[in-house]
């Protein structure tokens, strides 16, 4: 009876064993990063890009060599791409543009060129349902390159940037007015002049943060719905009353940025060195999440500047960019944060 008895209890001792050594050994950090098809342009940095539904659209950029003016459609249900029609011969090739979606359709404006005067300050309209592209009114305030571009409420929002100076002015774009009128000047913004800058958007309300400007690593961070401009608290540890006051690592510049479930993500770009981390912002709470808490899966792909992404709310990408002012890519990554990346 007594031999029995241990075996039964050495029997179930053993896979008791086992799972907790499973469970204790095994770290893991948060989000998985999977690559999806190859973008099917040619490998390039500083594009733009703008989504409408289900469907990625980026256009322009810089292979290291060449201007380019194309446009391709990534098909983010059914992962791959196609190209679209070819910017026409008025507009220039670019680099560096601004980019935004509004009633299903795209906007592509600014940038900078090859040749002097360097920079642009064209308007361009593109109608995905009829694969054409229409020109607009120039955007208002003049030339320039790596500023930022949003829409909410139905209309297009644009500014900040840089053409030998930096810049902090905002202008909106509304598609329905008459040609002459499409942009007028948005007050109210008090914030930090910057060029490549991040921007979100969640609920109507656009998330602006992080750039460059004068040297410096741009730190406010700020809140618009279209009439009110809110200065949130600052994006690093400044001893202040306006800030985190937390071990926050965020300040950079060209960083792609999306939302996924009503959270905005921050993914990778430069602070003295590319990064290859990425950072959670949860409007519910006014907290970030991210590299100081050391448990989210760092970017899989190669550290890159002048990255853009692709957002439909629920789902997003990070595609092309560029490790130097040569090297350029074509792959495109999926961030899928509820899933775990474990180390065995």
């Amino acid at each position: 009876m007594d031999m029995k008895m241990n075996k039964i209890t050495t029997l179930l001792f053993v896979p008791l064993l086992l799972l907790c050594g499973c469970t204790a050994d095994d770290d893991y950090t948060q989000g998985v990063w999977k690559e999806k098809s190859d973008f099917d342009g040619l490998a390039r940095g500083y594009a733009c890009s703008f989504t409408i539904g289900d469907m990625g659209y980026v256009c322009c950029g810089y292979t290291g060599k060449k201007y380019l003016k194309d446009i391709w459609i990534y098909n983010v249900e059914k992962d791959y791409w196609t190209q679209g029609a070819d910017m026409p011969d008025a507009a220039p090739a670019r680099m560096k543009a601004m980019a935004f979606a509004v009633n299903g359709k795209g906007y592509v404006l600014t940038g900078s060129i090859k040749e002097s005067p360097y920079y642009l300050s064209d308007t361009w309209e593109y109608n995905p349902d009829t694969n054409a592209w229409t020109q607009k009114d120039d955007y208002k305030d003049g030339a320039r390159m790596g500023g930022l571009a949003f829409a909410i409420n139905g209309y297009g929002y644009a500014g900040m940037g840089y053409n030998d100076n930096y810049l902090k002015d905002v202008y909106r774009f509304d598609p329905s007015a008459a040609s002459g009128s499409q942009w007028t000047i948005v007050s109210g913004y008090g914030g930090s002049k910057r060029r490549f800058g991040s921007v979100f958007v969640i609920n109507d309300e656009a998330y602006i943060c992080c750039g460059e400007n004068n040297g410096t690593y741009v730190d406010d961070f700020w809140k618009f719905n279209g009439t009110t401009w809110t200065q949130l608290r600052d994006i690093a540890n400044n001893d202040d009353d306006n800030d985190y006051d937390d071990d926050y690592n965020i300040v950079r510049y060209s960083a792609p940025a999306f939302v996924i479930d009503g959270k905005g993500y921050l993914v990778g770009g430069a602070q003295g060195s590319m990064l290859s981390d990425y950072w959670i912002y949860d409007p519910s709470t006014d907290l970030w999440y991210g590299d100081s808490d050391d448990n989210y899966t760092t970017f899989q792909g190669s550290t890159r500047l002048g990255a853009v992404s692709i957002s439909t709310g629920t789902r997003g990408f990070v595609v092309t960019g560029m490790s130097g002012s040569s090297d350029a890519f074509d792959d495109t990554w999926e961030l899928l944060p509820y899933e775990k990346d474990y180390d065995d």
